[in-house]
This record gives structure tokens, C-alpha cells and sequence, in this order.
């Protein structure tokens, strides 16, 4: 079946939050597994909250109910009512037991939310996906996140069929059953919501290593994955072991059971899953070898491992109490997992990427109709939720807090967080309640930033006195109205600041105020925590070079009066490598203000002069440089445009990197090309990874003014590559150049990976990558081909996610057929996974700024999916938000 939802279901709102009339202090589950249809006993041990007078009510959803008994007796009909995916029991009294027992579907449910069948009926395997709602999908229960249980678990099914049975918690017993049948028993002593159980069973195989923690504990660590994909699990093993470590280290949190499994699917909803003992990966992002796994997704791998790892103490043993703190753990988390990329690799590298993504998907989210806070105040669907701004922008905020306590105080607070909501559900103000605590400083008024969305723009501007040699910095703060706010207060930002001299040099800092330890320091923060605020500083010997909000030390958009020789100066000498790259970046992106406008050329020449002379450098890093020579990605520029023809962005993208690659000049980019190529290798340290990123830039520049030079350099790379990493660049430049020698290379893609899923995606996904009008025939192609399915969701977006969302020009065709072939999508995927159908709705996200044509042709599909009967919750929330936000 397809769990679907009533679209007509009531907001939930965080002021009606009550405490759980209800608790379950243990809960035991049976399952007897099969694929068409499983049978589950659930017997719960009820605790009433002595303030409410409230019937039981429990959830359950797509449930035949097939016995129901309580305190050991059967209930009457009338004793009980099931309706409105709501169970309510007459009689419960305290420490009563109630025992259900009801049948699922795995095999109907395309929904992939609960239990469900993940590959083929023959070879695929049974597991389990329960939040933020799935557990009441399995069985009747109060599915909150404040209602935590320890469980039992027992499993029984067809040895033949289902050899392997796990779920979260430690091993407690296994044997044999009559008709070639066996059973395996876990129990979890860590009490947790419903949202956290998990199960599996299959045919899968597995790699295991014990780890051993500070205090000496033994801890079974096993991946398990099919029998095609275990051998490509190994590095997925490491980046576990070390994220181990790296959180016993950096935040003195060991594990706590006695085993720790985690397992590879192909069909799954989200990226991962961190079950308490027991974590379900999209095998995407645990999956990886070096012929078929590029550096980015090797990364990817390794912070998508910590990231659940770490949940094991940020979401686990201290959960959200509702939903409207979820990024409570999604925010912290993903900051925790940002500490330990950092740490694994190029810490400026890893803030580079991180803001890049904040601002390619977090900023147009929050200047859109989707707009909503970090704790939003109501809600229809939760699933939708799962957003940027939950995540990206959380994390930000959890920074922002970090860098105001300093290492230590930030250390020394989460200590106090952690021991104090052990075991509980807890509330953002219980988290910054203890980080100010156990440093002597209220942090509630950050919280602001929990309740506020859109993106604070920061203006700045900088006078200089000659006579006093003083310079004087304003700041100022704004942000624009978004739906359902449309007033804003002023926010507490931190600006992390320092001073340069026109040579390049920082200077000391003396801040009017300041005391004499915090005086003479060439780096300080300053928070602005009003609409405006004016900080001077003495003893400066010259008009200085701002560099501002080092290290993005806050979300927000920095407006400066720099000029363009101020940009290429902090281009060229910022020892953060931060700021460097985001001076390169305001510079590039008042360089495309001057291709649109055609008034003048002094940011453009700005630009491209820095850039040539660090081409030229030898010592800057060839990671660094790479990005340094990348200019801000359409998406970003198309911010910049009043009304947006995404065709006319494309297009002076184009040209800004022409002038560019011209500046430095075509033999300087064919002799560096050439002695990266004579490095060329499949290793995974760092300076090989940085070599090949930089290689990839160089050859795009080279396409950008020698598209035949750059398609002969391309076919030679994508036939001599030793790793996916080269092929994948090669390819693309293939494709998105349309050259002769593409089709033979997808061919010859296609025929090598075949019967690779996650390389099948990468072909898909390459494909959308066409510039032009001509793009949509391809996609309509691909959607036919034989390797699609609706029913898988990273196929999915594979190919309509990365042409809707990685292909502005593409999709947005002015004729409209884009967004009608993308609508068409939408309802046919609605009926089938509406979790994802929504994601994927997010593509058509700020067509109100579209130029005329195209907004009419936007709109006219928005408001023909909104007319939809039969629409689920979570596809009708988001394009009713679209259509009215």
C-alpha cells in the first residue's frame, strides 16, 4: 500500500504543546516477518501523568488491528475506537498493559516510511524508516519524541529467506523455531522515542571490527550491505572508527552499547538514519571505492558516518522534545560532524564548502515563500521540515554560540547539557540554558535567531581620521519581511573582524573600550546586537582594509563599501582562507555586475587580474586555488537580479569565466594542466585530492576559450583515468560541452557501470547537466530509460532533482515545458512517495522573481498541482506555501 496522508490535517502549533497525558515506561514487540505481509505484537506498559484526565490515545496508521487486550483481558469492540489513524482505549488505568497485535504490508509500501521491502521480492530485504512518524506506521503508539520507552525486540522469520536479524540495542538471545524458522532477541536499556526503533532482515553480509573506547570497553562495530556492495564498505569502516574517537576526544562522549551495527540500502528517503544501535544508511553515503566514489563523495562519506555517530549523544541520549526542536539535534549535529570534517581534512577548505551549500540552498530558502525559522511555529507535515534551514542555518547558529564561548566554554558547556538532559527530551532553551550556565553568560537572546527567518543583511561602513588615526566602523542590520513575519527585531551577530594595511599586512587592534589583555590582538569579535552600532578603533597608522565576519562568523549577507582594489587586496594576502575565497567571490560577483550592466570593468579587471597573479604563485594550495578560480554558482548570482532570466545568467556566468581564463591565458592553463595530469594517481591523501580538484577547474577554463582543445584534453583524461574523480570531470566537460566525443563516453559509462547503482546516478545525473533548451528532451529520454524508476528515490533525483534544481538554464525554459514536465513528475511520484514528491517541489522555490514570461508559466503549473485531487499533506503544504507564502 501507499501511506498517504489527509492533506485537510490540522497545524500543529509549538504554543499548544502539552506533556504527553500518557507515557510508556517498556515496551516488548514481536515481529513475525514477511515480505507481503508481517504480523506485530506490541505490549505497553502505560504511565499516567496524574494532572491529565485524558483517555489513552494512541497513533497508528495503515493498521489492520487483528486482537487487542489490556491488563490480560480482551477488550470489547465498544470498549475501544479506531479511527482518524487515532487508537483511544476505554479503562486504562496506571501501570496498565496494553497488548495489540496488527498486520503490515511491507511489500505495498512505496512510501518507504515504516516497514517496508527495500530491493527486489526475490533479493531484497526488510528494514524499517520511523521518523519523524514511521513507528506508527508498525504499530499503535504515543509517536512523540518526549515519550521514551526501553525496548525488547524479538524477531521471528524464514531462516532461508531472512538469515539475518537485527535491531537497536545489545544481542539477548537467538535459537531455532519449527518449519525452518529462527528468532534473535535486543534490548535497548537506554529509554528512547518511537522514532528511534529500527529493524532489519535479509540476505546481507558483513565486515566487522572491534573498536575499544578510552575506558577500555569492547564495542562490536559491523557494517552490513548485499553481497555486490560489502566490498566497497571498508573506508565507511574507518571513518566510523575515527569519529569514534574524535568524539571521545573533542567532547569526551564514549559509546554505550555493546554493539554498534550499521546497513547499506538503496532505497531510503534520507541519507541516514541513527537508530539507537542500529543506524540505516542511503548505501549512497556509505558506500565508496575509488572506480566508482569521487573525493566529494568520499568526504561525504565520512561526515555522513559521524553525523550519525554523533546523534548517539545529540539526539539520542538527549532527544527534542517535539518536532519544533528538531534542529536541536539536527543543528548541533551537524555541527559536531563540521568540527570533525574540519579537523579530518582542510579546516578552510571545509568552511568554503559548508557556507557554498548555506548559501546555494539555505539563503533562497529563506528568501522564498518556503521561508520559515530554524524552530518553526507550526507546521502541517513535519517530513517537510527536514530542510536547510533546519540543518545548514542550525549549525550556524550553534557556530555563532561556540564562537562566543570560545573552545573551552563551549566544551565546558556541553558537559553540563549532556549530563543535565541524559535520558530526557529536551527544548533549545534547556540547550542555551546550559551553555550560559557553565560560562556566567545568558544566551537567551540568541534565541531570537531560533524564532526569526530570513537572512540578516549586514551593512558596513568604514571612515577613516587621519588627524586622530582612529577608524571608525559602523555597522548596521536588516531583515526583510518573509511569510507570516512580517515585522523583525534586531539579532545578536557576532562579527569576527580584523585590519589591513594597504600592503597586506594585519594590524594591531585597539578598540575604544577594550581592556589591555583584549588590546593589541590583530583578530577580535565584536557583536552587533542592535540596528546599528558604531565601534572605533585608535592607533591606526593608515586607512585600512576591513576584513569582516572572518570565518563567516554569522549567517548573514555582508553589504560593504569596499572597492574593488580592497577585494583583490584581501584576495591576495588574508591569511583566512575563508575570507580570501569570499573576497574573490564579492569581487566575481560585481564583476558580472559589470557584464550586465556594460558601464564599466574595474571589479571585472580586479577580478581576473588577483586571480592571474595567484595562478602564477607557487605555495597557495591547489585545493585552495581551485576554489579561488571558481566564481559564485547561478544560483547565487541570480540574487543579484531584480527579475531573473536564469538563461541570462547562465550565459554572463559563461562569459565571466572566459575573461578569466583569457587573463590567465591559454598556455598557462595547458602547462598547468599538464603537470597535474603528470600526478595523475586514485590515492586518497591530500594533496592528491587537491591536485585533481584543481585539475578539474583548470580544465573548465580551458573549455571556456578552447572547447575542441578542452574535448580532445578530456577524452584522453576520461580514457586514462585511473578514479571517478577524473572520469566524472572529463565527462562533464564532454557533455556540457555537447561534444563529439560525448555519446561514445556515456556509452562507454553506461556499458562499465551497469550494475552499479550509485555509478547509474552519476550517468543520470551528468546528463542533466546540458545547457540549453536541449536539456529537456534528454530528461524526457532518461525518463523512459529502462534504469528508471520512480520508486527509487535517489534515481529520482538523479535525474529530475539535478535538472530542476543543478540546471537553472535548463529547466527554466521560457516557454514553461519545464515546469509542466517537473509538475507531471510531481503527481505521478505524489501517489507513490510524497515524502520525496516534496523535496523535489522545492525546485520551482523563488518563481516569484522570475521575469514576467516565466513567472506566468510557473505559476499556471504551481496552481495546476495545488487543483490536484487527492494531493497528499506533504506535497499540498509545500505548493500551497508556494503558491501563498
Amino acid at each position: 500500500m501507499t501511506l498517504r496522508n489527509d492533506t485537510s490535517s490540522p497545524l500543529i502549533r509549538l504554543s499548544d504543546y502539552r506533556p504527553p497525558a500518557w507515557r510508556v515506561t517498556t515496551i516488548e514487540l514481536a515481529f513475525d516477518l514477511g515480505i507481503d505481509s508481517t504480523e506485530v505484537t506490541s505490549r505497553l506498559q502505560l504511565q499516567r501523568d496524574p494532572a491529565q484526565r485524558l483517555p489513552l490515545r494512541l497513533d497508528g496508521e495503515g493498521l489492520e488491528l487483528l486482537s487487542i487486550t489490556l491488563d490480560g483481558q480482551p477488550l470489547a469492540e465498544g470498549a475501544w475506537r479506531y479511527a482518524d489513524n487515532v487508537l483511544e482505549v476505554d479503562g486504562v488505568r496506571d501501570d496498565s498493559v496494553l497488548e495489540t497485535r496488527v498486520r503490515v504490508l511491507p511489500a505495498a509500501n512505496t512510501a518507504l516510511e515504516g516497514l517496508y521491502l527495500s530491493g527486489s521480492r526475490e533479493a531484497g530485504f526488510l528494514l524499517t524508516q520511523c521518523e519523524a512518524e514511521g513507528f506508527r506506521h508498525i504499530t499503535f503508539f504515543p509517536d512523540r519524541p518526549d515519550v521514551l520507552a526501553s525496548y525488547t525486540v524479538t524477531l521471528r522469520a524464514d531462516r532461508e529467506r531472512f538469515p539475518v536479524l537485527l535491531a537497536g540495542g545489545n544481542p539477548d538471545g537467538s535459537g531455532e523455531l519449527e518449519g525452518g524458522r529462527h528468532w534473535a532477541r535486543f534490548v535497548d536499556p537506554h529509554p528512547k522515542p518511537g522514532y528511534l526503533f529500527a529493524l532489519v532482515a535479509g540476505r546481507l553480509q558483513k565486515i566487522e571490527h572491534d573498536y575499544i573506547t578510552g575506558s577500555g570497553r569492547k564495542v562490536a562495530l559491523v557494517i552490513w550491505a548485499e553481497p555486490d556492495a560489502i566490498g566497497q564498505c571498508g573506508y565507511a569502516m574507518d571513518a566510523l572508527e575515527r569519529s569514534m574517537r574524535w568524539d571521545e576526544q573533542t567532547y569526551g562522549r564514549e559509546y554505550d552499547l555493546d554493539v554498534f551495527h550499521v546497513v547499506a540500502t538503496h532505497d531510503f528517503n534520507m541519507g541516514a538514519m541513527e537508530n539507537k544501535g542500529l543506524n540505516i544508511f542511503n548505501a549512497k553515503y556509505l558506500l565508496a571505492d575509488p572506480d566508482s566514489s569521487t573525493d566529494d563523495e568520499y568526504r561525504a562519506v565520512e561526515a555522513v558516518v559521524a553525523h550519525e555517530y554523533f546523534h548517539n549523544w545529540s539526539g539520542n541520549r538527549v532527544t527534542c522534545r517535539d518536532w519544533f526542536q528538531l534542529s536541536l539535534k539536527e543543528g548541533l549535529t551537524v555541527f559536531r560532524e563540521q568540527q570533525f570534517s574540519a579537523d579530518m581534512n582542510s579546516a578552510s577548505l571545509k568552511r568554503i564548502e559548508d557556507v557554498a551549500l548555506l548559501r546555494r540552498a539555505q539563503f533562497p530558502e529563506d528568501a522564498g515563500p518556503l521561508a520559515h525559522p530554524v524552530r518553526p511555529a507550526q507546521y502541517a507535515e513535519i517530513n517537510n521540515f527536514y530542510t536547510a534551514t533546519v540543518y545548514e542555518k542550525g549549525s550556524e547558529l550553534v557556530r555563532m554560540v561556540a564562537g562566543r564561548l570560545g573552545r573551552e566554554g563551549f566544551r565546558r558547556g556541553m558537559d553540563l547539557y549532556f549530563s543535565r538532559n541524559d535520558g530526557h527530551a529536551a527544548t533549545l532553551e534547556d540547550f542555551l540554558g546550559a551553555l550560559g550556565e557553565a560560562n556566567g553568560i545568558n544566551l537567551m537572546p540568541y534565541l531570537a535567531w531560533y524564532a526569526q527567518a530570513g537572512t540578516p543583511r549586514l551593512s558596513a561602513r568604514g571612515q577613516y581620521n587621519a588627524a586622530q588615526r582612529s577608524y571608525t566602523l559602523t555597522l548596521s542590520q536588516y531583515t526583510a519581511a518573509t511569510p507570516n513575519q512580517p515585522g523583525k527585531q534586531a539579532l545578536p551577530i557576532p562579527v569576527k573582524l580584523a585590519l589591513f594595511d594597504r600592503d597586506g599586512h594585519m594590524l594591531p587592534l585597539h578598540l575604544v573600550g577594550d581592556d589591555a589583555e583584549a588590546s593589541g590582538a590583530t583578530e577580535r569579535v565584536v557583536v552587533l546586537d542592535a540596528a546599528e552600532q558604531t565601534f572605533v578603533f585608535q592607533q591606526v597608522p593608515s586607512a585600512p582594509v576591513p576584513s569582516l565576519l572572518r570565518g563567516f562568523s554569522a549567517p548573514v549577507i555582508l553589504e560593504c563599501d569596499y572597492s574593488p582594489d580592497e577585494l583583490a587586496l584581501l584576495l591576495r594576502h588574508d591569511v583566512d582562507g575563508f575570507n580570501r575565497w569570499e573576497a574573490g567571490q564579492q569581487l566575481a560577483a560585481r564583476a558580472f555586475d559589470n557584464l550586465r550592466d556594460g558601464n564599466a570593468t574595474q571589479a571585472l579587471d580586479a577580478w581576473c587580474g588577483a586571480l592571474a597573479a595567484l595562478f602564477g604563485e607557487t605555495g597557495i594550495d591547489d585545493a585552495l586555488l581551485a576554489d579561488l578560480l571558481t566564481p559564485p554558482g547561478e544560483i547565487e548570482l541570480a540574487e543579484r537580479e531584480r527579475m531573473v532570466d536564469p538563461s541570462h545568467v547562465h550565459a554572463l556566468r559563461l562569459k565571466l569565466q572566459e575573461h578569466l581564463a583569457l587573463r590567465i591565458g591559454r598556455e598557462a592553463l595547458q602547462q598547468r594542466y599538464e603537470a597535474l595530469a603528470a600526478h595523475t594517481n586514485r590515492e586518497l591523501d591530500a594533496v592528491s585530492q587537491a591536485r585533481r580538484r584543481l585539475k578539474r577547474r583548470v580544465l573548465d577554463l580551458i573549455a571556456a576559450i578552447d572547447p575542441w582543445g578542452a574535448h580532445v584534453l578530456a577524452t584522453l583524461q576520461y580514457d586514462n583515468a585511473p578514479s571517478m574523480t577524473d572520469r566524472l570531470a572529463a565527462l562533464s566537460v564532454l557533455v556540457r560541452g555537447n561534444a563529439p566525443q560525448a555519446p561514445a563516453a556515456l556509452l562507454h559509462f553506461r556499458e562499465r557501470y551497469a550494475d552499479n547503482p550509485l555509478a547509474m546516478d552519476k550517468w543520470f545525473s551528468v546528463q542533466t547537466q546540458l545547457p540549453g533548451d536541449v536539456v529537456l528532451e534528454r530528461v524526457q529520454l532518461l525518463a523512459q530509460d529502462a534504469a528508471f524508476t520512480l520508486k527509487n528515490p535517489n534515481r529520482v533525483n538523479a535525474l529530475f532533482g539535478a535538472w530542476a534544481r543543478g540546471n537553472p538554464d535548463g529547466f527554466h525554459r521560457v516557454d514553461g515545458s519545464g515546469y509542466r514536465l517537473l509538475g507531471q513528475c510531481l503527481q505521478q511520484l505524489d501517489a507513490i512517495n510524497p515524502q520525496i514528491a516534496a523535496r523535489l517541489a522545492t525546485a520551482f522555490n523563488g518563481w516569484q522573481r522570475l521575469e514576467p514570461t516565466r513567472h506566468a508559466a510557473a505559476l499556471a503549473v504551481i496552481d495546476w498541482l495545488v487543483a490536484q485531487p487527492n494531493l497528499s499533506r506533504n506535497l499540498g503544504e509545500i505548493v500551497r506555501s508556494m503558491r501563498h507564502g
